[in-house]
């Protein structure tokens, strides 16, 4: 029952909330980025979604877009942007993905979107990560993220998957304030970057 169709209401009703009492901070974020960026304020990528469907992700732009000699993007510490880097501190850069809920791709609560190219170096356990929505948060990102293995992210996945609830969900989002207002191991840092996962630990 709350799997099905409580959980989808609950996911709709608080993000439209949560926009409506952060619309002043989203309506500043977007005009700094808007000059930061050259008019650039969001990114927009492809990640899988429910059952490996594709959608698309919208998040704040933090990075630009410079490249290396040979075309290539350098590397996220180095395009990282001021305005970019105190919003990624502020845990504001997640906030556009609430349109996400809203439009049905994504649930507040679940396993991270990661990227297409991750797929065919999960086990098929790893994969069931995908048997529900992606969340904004998620039981590994409460559980250390950056600091625990990609096995150990995984696991948490699939705990999920196969324990959603109520009082789950509700412990991961209180989970999630507290750390956010931490600051604790919610974005990533250069102390502690998020390792590009290559089909092992």
């Amino acid at each position: 029952m709350y799997r099905k169709f409580i959980k989808r209401f609950t996911d709709t009703f608080i993000s439209a909330i949560i926009l409506i009492i952060t619309s002043p901070i989203f309506i500043l974020a977007s005009v700094l980025l808007f000059f930061q960026n050259k008019g650039k304020i969001f990114f927009f990528q492809e990640r899988p979604g429910f059952r490996e469907r594709p959608f698309t992700i919208i998040k704040f732009k933090t990075m630009n877009d410079r490249k290396d000699e040979k075309g290539n993007l350098l590397p996220d510490v180095k395009r990282m942007t001021s305005v970019g880097s105190l919003i990624r501190s502020l845990s504001i850069d997640e906030l556009p993905q609430l349109i996400n809920v809203i439009k049905g791709d994504m649930s507040l609560i679940g396993p991270r979107p990661l990227l297409f190219k991750y797929i065919p170096l999960y086990s098929k356990e790893q994969r069931r990560r995908h048997q529900v929505l992606p969340g904004i948060t998620g039981l590994a990102q409460v559980n250390g993220r950056n600091s625990i293995s990609w096995t150990q992210k995984f696991q948490h996945d699939v705990y999920y998957v196969d324990n959603i609830s109520f009082a789950l969900d509700l412990k991961i989002f209180y989970m999630t304030i507290i750390k956010i207002l931490k600051k604790e191991g919610i974005n990533q840092s250069e102390q502690r970057p998020m390792m590009p996962f290559d089909g092992s630990n």
